[in-house]
């Protein structure tokens, strides 16, 4: 499927393009439940972001030896398991040329769902970056199931991930009435259109959607995202979570820090904030329809939405290695 093409369908569309790739949205099952039949009964939300191009072919990313990634490594080798919280947000820097290499981000949303993108002036969504890594066996680990112990419960399972979405994406500029803010927006390639979309259309995960998208500085201590609805008090709040702790969160590099000020929130922009472990970040619902609000088209590379070898998913992630592909090509709960 590749990154696909974006087309402007209006001249005047104020879009300027930061970053291209692929999407993918996964969710995990509550403990002990095998069978998912409804929203009720999932667990987690998950998104991964594989950048292919941009305006840079040269992103900066955090330390390999740092947050999750660098434990993930670390525990492989001594056997020892990765758990949460066991571990710093994601610091210092290196170099990573996304034409040439693997970058994967793995997203944890704080609902069990986007933001409903027919819904102009929804609720923002809080969520972070999990995990960013260059290897693919990272993500897939990442998304198995596991068995454990408890002291009050007893034996547990975590089942695996199920694989639900996939598609292309950007990341963009936008310039309305001359100020800027970026947005995240996507179109779908698998399921194919004439499949049930269940699980889809409950965890609002439509063909196409457009988000704003605002970073927050890691460096804000107070009890809320943001003013009015966006409080995120320690109840959980509209956006879906308190925030992570702060051990938890980014550390990002001055240039990128900096960019704050005394601000909140900044723009996306550069992408490479959520290429730190820990990045918080919100999703505001803009549309449902990116040609409309944008006047731009986005165009997956002509892949047959029937044929699953044709599934980039399951190229890079390979097929039942760490999650289920029921709900990727039938659109049915699994």
């Amino acid at each position: 499927m590749g990154q696909g093409q974006e087309v402007k369908i209006r001249p005047e569309s104020q879009v300027q393009i930061q970053e291209r790739g692929e999407i993918f949205f996964f969710y995990r099952p509550k403990v002990n439940k095998e069978e998912v039949h409804s929203a009720d009964e999932v667990q987690r939300l998950y998104i991964v972001l594989r950048p292919e191009s941009g305006e840079r072919s040269v992103e900066e990313k955090q330390d390999q030896l740092s947050g999750k990634e660098g434990f993930m490594h670390k525990s492989s080798q001594t056997e020892t398991t990765v758990t949460s919280g066991s571990y710093q947000g994601g610091h210092g820097t290196e170099e990573v040329n996304i034409e040439k290499q693997p970058l994967l981000r793995l997203i944890l949303m704080g609902k069990k769902s986007l933001p409903d993108p027919a819904k102009k002036k929804g609720v923002p969504y809080w969520g972070f970056v999990e995990l960013v890594t260059t290897q693919i066996e990272d993500i897939k680990t990442a998304l198995k199931g596991e068995e454990y112990e408890t002291s009050t419960r007893g034996h547990r399972h975590q089942p695996g991930g199920r694989a639900l979405g996939e598609g292309i994406y950007r990341i963009l500029r936008h310039y309305p009435n001359k100020k800027m803010h970026t947005h995240l927006i996507y179109k779908l390639e698998f399921p194919a259109e004439n499949a049930k979309n269940e699980p889809q259309e409950s965890l609002n995960i439509e063909r196409q959607g457009s988000f704003l998208i605002q970073i927050k500085n890691p460096d804000d201590h107070g009890q809320q995202h943001g003013g009015g609805s966006t409080s995120t008090s320690s109840s959980g709040g509209a956006s879906g979570f308190r925030g992570l702790p702060n051990k938890r969160k980014a550390m990002f590099p001055a240039h990128l820090q900096g960019q704050f000020g005394h601000n909140r929130y900044s723009p996306a922009d550069p992408p490479d904030f959520l290429n730190y472990e820990g990045c918080e970040f919100l999703l505001i619902a803009a549309s449902d329809d990116i040609g409309e609000e944008l006047g731009l088209d986005l165009k997956p590379e002509g892949c047959d939405s029937s044929d699953k070898s044709c599934s980039d998913l399951v190229n890079t992630f390979g097929e039942n290695a760490a999650y289920s592909t029921k709900p990727l090509f039938e659109g049915t709960w699994d």
